[in-house]
């Protein structure tokens, strides 16, 4: 069987659908999983995709509702969706990437790499004129994911790991949150403002609006131009790591080998007592 790319196409997987004779609901070796507003998936959604709430796959708890919410929901939540190591899990949603790359980033950290990305999400799939379906469709859940560890830890960072890497060679932390939010001109914290020597990219400048919300095709050279090189290990965040599990996702799909996501992002930073924050762009 010829490998499923990271980053499909719209085409791409309609060829896959059709290999399962009309959707993926007969095709047992894909899962397909819209995280899309839950409307929006009781009106269309590609055929044979089962709904996830994004809220899933976060704690959801003050003071870092980002934070992944233990390996034990995870675990739940693959099993409720049939995910294994025999499955290849195609991942989309309405807003250009990020609960997708929410669930890339949680399949990594349980070991499960057999994923990609509809590029551009639902966006592309619908305006383009592919085949949509109404009828909600039940995961064919499994019992057998018990893993009482991560399987791959090395994908998430901690606090105090990124505390005693910020002045290490070859280390960079990616913000992909906004401009005001970077400068510290907009304080969703105690604390305004970003890590020390932080390099800013806000997610949707890797989205190409003119091409419906798919990864723009010159990403990595936007990538490298800001030192956020394959060379480098990069921790990315956000507020809450929603938004850098896009960015996180796109470096995957990049072939980025030493991507991290810092889950507790700024709500975590921002709101600690001791932690090194700078002030301005860069």
């Amino acid at each position: 069987m010829t490998p499923i790319p990271r980053l499909l196409e719209p085409q791409d997987l309609q060829a896959l659908i059709a290999d399962g004779t009309g959707s993926a609901s007969n095709n047992h070796h894909l899962v397909i999983v819209d995280l899309c507003n839950q409307a929006l998936y009781k009106h269309r959604h590609v055929p044979g995709a089962v709904h996830l709430p994004g809220n899933a796959l976060v704690a959801g708890t003050p003071p870092v509702p980002g934070a992944h919410p233990g390996i034990e929901q995870l675990n739940k939540v693959v099993n409720y969706l049939g995910i294994d190591d025999s499955k290849h899990v195609i991942l989309y949603d309405d807003e250009g990437g990020g609960w997708a790359g929410r669930l890339a980033w949680s399949l990594d950290l349980l070991g499960l790499h057999n994923w990609s990305y509809l590029n551009g999400g639902i966006v592309p799939w619908v305006k383009e004129g592919f085949a949509c379906e109404s009828e909600a469709n039940q995961p064919q859940s499994i019992e057998s994911n018990t893993n009482s560890a991560f399987a791959n830890p090395e994908v998430r960072i901690t606090m105090d790991q990124l505390l005693g890497s910020l002045d290490a060679d070859k280390v960079a932390v990616w913000d992909a949150r906004s401009p005001g939010e970077y400068s510290g001109d907009m304080v969703r914290a105690a604390r305004g403002g970003h890590i020390p020597g932080a390099i800013h990219l806000e997610w949707t400048d890797l989205m190409d609006q003119q091409r419906n919300l798919r990864i723009r095709g010159n990403a990595q050279e936007i990538l490298d131009s800001l030192g956020l090189t394959k060379d480098k290990h990069i921790a990315t965040h956000c507020q809450s790591h929603h938004r850098s599990s896009f960015t996180y996702m796109v470096a995957r799909i990049l072939g980025y080998q030493h991507i991290t996501g810092y889950d507790g992002s700024w709500a975590e930073w921002g709101n600690s007592e001791d932690s090194p924050i700078e002030l301005g762009n860069q």
